[in-house]
């Protein structure tokens, strides 16, 4: 049976930078689902990618077929159960690659080094190197909270509109785990404005009492991340501040460049 020009173009045309472009169109198609929410329909796929109907039914026939995402019983497509198991593969390498990075702020600072990404409406540690001094820390690998009460989550959602952070919030609530955790709205996002201004994001005492934490986010990172370094609050005054928070937007530069970067050719 003859293969049409079409097909034949899409499953063997390459891009300009080496790859196969039916495969940069299908990951392109996932990431636009996933910034939808997960869900979306065949026509509002093709407004936001600019590819025709045909195409995208085509490749979204493959990717139903491979179980990556799988047709709804209102006819829309929602990613699928399979991409599961590559996310908690990924998360683990990204802790993995990230420990280095980690262990040279410990090794800078003394304080023990944390990593943390925004899954859903929670923040997930995905790499910690402890201090070498005697002080145990709330956070462990693995662990869930709020946003609203850590370093990393105020990092993580300082440039999200207004809006999206309350709905976050009206979702989470927003309970106190120490007399200073932000319990408001309004708190929350004021604290946000601060680190818009000042470049890095700080829990004093909010999550743990005697505990202060300062982080920032991984610039242009895949999926958003963020590093932080917590410590006892006698030890990360303002002048140790003033010490850290360049060493930690350093770091983030560096972990993001090791992120982005495609590795050797193959």
């Amino acid at each position: 049976m003859p293969t049409s020009s079409a097909s034949t173009t899409d499953s063997a045309k390459s891009s300009a930078s080496g790859g196969v472009q039916s495969l940069e169109r299908a990951f392109d198609l996932l990431e636009r689902m996933a910034d939808a929410g997960g869900e979306v329909g065949l026509s509002e796929l093709s407004a936001a990618s600019g590819l025709p109907l045909p195409t995208i039914h085509r490749l979204m026939r493959t990717l139903v077929a491979c179980g990556y995402v799988r047709q709804q019983p209102n006819r829309r497509y929602a990613l699928g159960p399979r991409l599961i198991r590559l996310g908690e593969s990924a998360s683990r390498l990204l802790g993995t690659w990230a420990r280095p990075y980690l262990a040279r702020l410990v090794d800078e600072t003394g304080e023990t080094a944390n990593m943390a990404l925004l899954d859903g409406d929670e923040i997930v540690y995905v790499a910690q190197v402890p201090s070498k001094h005697s002080m145990r820390m709330f956070t462990e690998v693995g662990r869930r909270v709020l946003p609203h009460s850590t370093g990393v989550g105020k990092a993580l959602l300082a440039h999200t509109p207004d809006h999206e952070v309350r709905a976050l919030l009206a979702r989470t609530g927003m309970p106190a785990t120490t007399e200073k955790t932000i319990t408001t709205p309004e708190g929350f996002l004021a604290a946000l404005a601060d680190v818009r201004e000042l470049g890095y994001a700080m829990d004093d005492n909010e999550q743990e009492i005697g505990v202060r934490c300062l982080a920032v986010t991984v610039p242009d990172s895949p999926t958003a991340a963020a590093i932080s370094i917590s410590g006892p609050a006698g030890r990360v005054t303002e002048a140790a501040t003033e010490r850290i928070v360049p060493v930690l937007q350093q770091v983030a530069a560096e972990l993001s460049q090791a992120l982005t970067s495609a590795g050797p050719a193959v």
